[in-house]
């Protein structure tokens, strides 16, 4: 299906992450991908990132697949969705090596893709770095390494807006 609008991606997203909280502040999950989606549009992204950004976590978090993505957004959505998917699971090895894992997958992703993930990135960064002081060390470093990988949008608004966190927090 190609004809939707951003409403009526929020509506789904909002349906799949139903009952979700968000672990440090116990909102409802839906007020992250929202915050993704916002960050995409300021920094000049499309309404199909904008899409991919609401709905970045449902595949992961949810029972809904690829294929429901891909018939109520069409591929353009679900193939950004498809990357912003985290592909290890824990069998692959310890979180470092997992986080490699992916690390290196998004890094090869198109420039689209790199610009959801900054923003989703962005926008974990002000909760953990807020509310997990033992935690937020980690991520910090992780994230680094992640906004290192993002060469094909390095430079970009939201890489710079990245870096800033990763560099002054």
């Amino acid at each position: 299906m190609e004809n939707w609008t951003l409403a009526d991606v929020l509506a789904f997203a909002t349906e799949a992450h139903k009952g979700q909280k968000r672990k440090y502040t116990g909102e409802d999950y839906i007020v992250h991908p929202i915050s993704v989606s916002k960050l995409v549009k300021k920094h000049g992204g499309s309404e199909i990132q904008q899409a991919g950004a609401l709905l970045h976590d449902v595949v992961e978090d949810t029972q809904y697949t690829l294929a429901d993505i891909n018939a109520n957004f069409g591929s353009q959505v679900a193939t950004l969705v498809k990357w912003l998917t985290d592909t290890s699971r824990p069998e692959d090895g310890n979180r470092k090596t997992r986080k490699e894992i992916d690390r290196n997958r998004l890094g090869s992703a198109p420039a689209d893709v790199q610009m959801i993930k900054l923003a989703d990135m962005i926008d974990n960064s002000t909760t953990i770095f807020t509310l997990d002081k033992n935690f937020a060390p980690v991520f910090k470093r992780e994230m680094g390494e992640l906004v290192a990988a993002m060469t094909k949008v390095e430079g970009s608004s939201l890489w710079k807006e990245a870096q800033k966190r990763i560099t002054h927090v």
